[in-house]
């Protein structure tokens, strides 16, 4: 027994180099063919669409995870591995991408980045979704928080390019795309962006609409300075189209008698309804004033600056609220502006005289009806005949020669009354004037040409010492 033992334990450390050997072997047999099974079996998968895709062998046998976008594609995904040759077991770890209900994906905008969220149907999508918010938005950072999901509606990629193109027309917002339906908020970049992104919407893929559209428009100003000393009335900002850009500029000509119109303004869309109405009414109310701002912003007007007399500011306000389209609101801060110095007879009448020299008093065509547009004038004539207080006037009133004299005469004179009366409601006393009507008895023009009847249909201011 003693002997059995000494010739075991003589050949037991013989074995132990062999076992190593063996093993060696086995291991530098097995490397190889794992590696190559398994870039065997990756390669095909190269024409499978998956995600969180793995491989690992333990010999011949494969331990196969991903995550599949359809169940067909899951199961040929599986088969393809089952097909490598030298493959002898697939472990089948594979499953479902998860499914989303409802399928949302968005885009959000702040002032330095967008962020993409939600789901993406495809890794294919979800790349070229990030790629055409960089491309768009023209080096804005862009923060991908997509999720892999199935349940997308048919051309969703279509779709969602599309909102993101609008995305680049926001200043800051967010659009939302919920199955086929879209929900857009947020503040539009440029005027009319809004408009545009309203158009280019109503080309949504067919099955797709607008749930809600919350985008709202840069303010849609205009404004209108009037400068006394330079003697300019300055229009900046916006009108909706060419027509409306001439209307207000002729308008401003009209009413603003003695200043030079620089004209700044821009075309663009997004006016809000009513708006040359407003600002006809509201530069009218400008020209009663010295000097003055008006600022026009979406539907609210705000006027500022003084008026030639007491009575004015008042005036100014009510004709101003009234004459305002619907739904527009009117702040008008008029103080009323410093009392000139009084000057005499020979100073009075000349002061008047230029004035009337740069502006007429006009009336409807034919009748006594005064001219809103001369409201300015008949304002800086008030202003005048204030500094001169002790003195009264004669108000003329005359006309061209077309039509019956009798008829002229009595025009004329109810013309004369008519600006008298306007100028007691501001606060002269009526004994101070006298309206008086020549018809077209004392021309200043010939009356054969157009220009000749225009300067001779006039309102003249006589002063009467």
């Amino acid at each position: 027994m003693h002997g059995l033992f000494r010739w075991s334990s003589k050949w037991w450390p013989g074995v132990i180099p062999l076992i190593v050997l063996w093993a060696l072997a086995a291991w530098n047999n097995t490397v190889p063919l794992e590696s190559d099974l398994a870039a065997r079996s990756t390669a095909a998968l190269k024409d499978t669409v998956l995600d969180k895709s793995r491989i690992a062998l333990a010999g011949r046998d494969v331990t196969f995870s991903a995550e599949a976008f359809s169940e067909e594609g899951r199961r040929s995904s599986v088969a393809a591995v089952e097909a490598v040759p030298g493959v002898r077991l697939v472990d089948d770890q594979t499953r479902l991408v998860p499914e989303a209900k409802p399928f949302v994906w968005s885009a959000e905008r702040d002032v330095v980045r967008v962020t993409l969220s939600g789901n993406s149907p495809l890794p294919a999508s979800k790349g070229k979704l990030l790629e055409a918010a960089r491309a768009d938005l023209g080096g804005v950072e862009v923060v991908d928080h997509m999720n892999l999901s199935r349940g997308a509606p048919p051309r969703f990629d279509n779709a969602a390019l599309l909102l993101l193109d609008q995305i680049a027309k926001l200043k800051d917002g967010k659009i939302t795309l919920s199955d086929t339906k879209v929900s857009l908020s947020g503040m539009a970049r440029d005027l009319g962006g809004r408009e545009a992104i309203a158009a280019a919407l109503k080309n949504l893929p067919e099955g797709f609409s607008v749930a809600s559209n919350e985008i709202k428009a840069p303010p849609y100003i205009f404004q209108a300075y009037k400068d006394p000393v330079a003697l300019t009335l300055t229009l900046t900002g916006y009108v909706p189209d060419n027509n409306v850009h001439a209307a207000l500029v002729a308008a401003a000509g009209r009413k603003f008698f003695s200043e030079k119109v620089v004209d700044n303004l821009k075309a663009s869309v997004g006016a809000p309804a009513g708006f040359t109405n407003a600002v006809v009414a509201a530069l009218g109310a400008l020209s009663r004033l010295s000097t003055g701002t008006l600022v026009v912003s979406d539907r609210e007007v705000k006027l500022s600056g003084d008026a030639f007399y007491d009575a004015a500011p008042a005036q100014i306000r009510a004709g101003f609220a009234k004459d305002l389209p619907q739904g527009w609101q009117s702040k008008a801060d008029i103080p009323v502006k410093p009392a000139a110095a009084p000057v005499d007879a020979t100073v009075c009448q000349q002061l008047l005289s230029d004035l009337l020299a740069k502006g007429t008093i006009r009336f409807e065509s034919g009748l006594s009806t005064l001219d809103p547009d001369s409201a300015g004038l008949l304002d800086h004539l008030i202003e005048t005949a204030l500094r001169c207080p002790t003195i009264n006037i004669e108000i003329a009133g005359h006309t061209d020669a077309d039509g019956p004299e009798g008829f002229n005469k009595a025009l004329s004179e109810k013309r004369a009354e008519v600006v008298t009366d306007y100028l007691v409601r501001a606060g002269l006393p009526a004994s101070r004037f006298t309206a008086v009507g020549y018809g077209s008895t004392q021309p200043v023009a010939s009356n054969d040409t157009d220009e000749g009847k225009s300067h001779n249909r006039r309102i003249e201011f006589v002063v009467k010492e």
